[in-house]
């Protein structure tokens, strides 16, 4: 049996490759710490550097997937890393570390479900794969498949830096932002939750139980709040000492970019794929929200 086919072996593969990509990442940081950068250009570059790891082993396995499990690997880790790297253990840093470990240990447990093996891709990079030449399907695979989704994740994870680097008390402003990401990772549990067991018995058809009777992606609104709920988190800073986040400051880019994200890609892209394999899916938009 082909290495790929299994999936035992499958996962051990990826928990090779995203060791090396944590070994990696680790060495390029301390590689420039003394360079005299600010450190979220530090940490940029070692996440990036993780990052090209992944997605090189995504060419190697010829299979983009490779890199799905990064989107929910990396919050926790780095922020954890950070936290550690400052000795920051203040109650508002234990509230981000709390949810974004929830959040990811969560999120990289439904991949896991989903996972069938190294063969396996999601059809959406299987469908760049097939209609774009394979030089072009390379670049969109690394700046826009692999890429963009780490320079986006970076960025909602800027206002969780400054709140361990800031070392406050948790006030309530912080406990608000604590609880939209409770809320959030556990939305996106239970509706994913109730898709898994819908499909289990009625493959192919539409999801119209629990959450799903309301909204067409709960899980991605879900997605969507966690993130600013880590904003929310780091404006408690503002009722802190008087100076953070505004809304005009850049560390929102990141919270709008993963907002925009779904909304204008991901939800269109489903939505077209749903209009086409599933009967009915029309009429099931026309009596839903969006989200939920």
């Amino acid at each position: 049996m082909n290495m790929k086919e299994s999936r035992c072996l499958s996962f051990i593969m990826l928990t090779i490759v995203y060791a090396l990509a944590f070994v990696v990442g680790l060495l390029v940081y301390h590689a420039f710490r003394g360079t005299g950068w600010h450190y979220l250009w530090q940490l940029f570059i070692a996440d990036a550097a993780a990052t090209v790891v992944v997605w090189f082993f995504g060419v190697v396995f010829h299979n983009v997937s490779v890199y799905d499990p990064y989107w929910s690997v990396a919050p926790p880790v780095m922020l954890t890393l950070w936290a550690c790297r400052l000795h920051s253990w203040t109650s508002a840093t234990v509230l981000v570390l709390i949810v974004v470990w929830y959040w990811g240990i969560r999120l990289t447990g439904n991949w896991a479900f989903t996972f069938k093996n190294l063969n396996s891709e999601d059809w959406r990079y299987a469908k760049y794969r097939k209609e774009q030449h394979p030089a072009i399907f390379q670049l969109i695979n690394f700046f826009g498949l692999t890429m963009m989704p780490t320079v986006i994740v970076f960025l909602v994870m800027i206002p969780g830096f400054f709140v361990i680097e800031a070392a406050f008390q948790a006030n309530i402003v912080c406990w608000i932002g604590f609880a939209m990401c409770i809320a959030a990772a556990t939305l996106q549990l239970v509706s994913d939750t109730q898709r898994h067991r819908f499909a289990k018995d009625h493959r192919g058809q539409i999801c119209e139980v629990g959450l799903w009777k309301h909204g067409r992606h709960p899980n991605y609104f879900g997605e969507i709040l966690m993130w600013w709920g880590i904003w929310v988190m780091y404006l408690a800073l503002w009722v802190e000492t008087g100076t953070g986040c505004t809304l005009r400051d850049f560390c929102v880019a990141g919270a709008l970019l993963n907002t925009c994200l779904f909304r204008f890609i991901s939800v269109p892209l489903m939505e077209k794929r749903q209009l086409q394999n599933k009967p009915g899916y029309a009429e099931y938009r026309k009596r839903t929200r969006m989200f939920l």
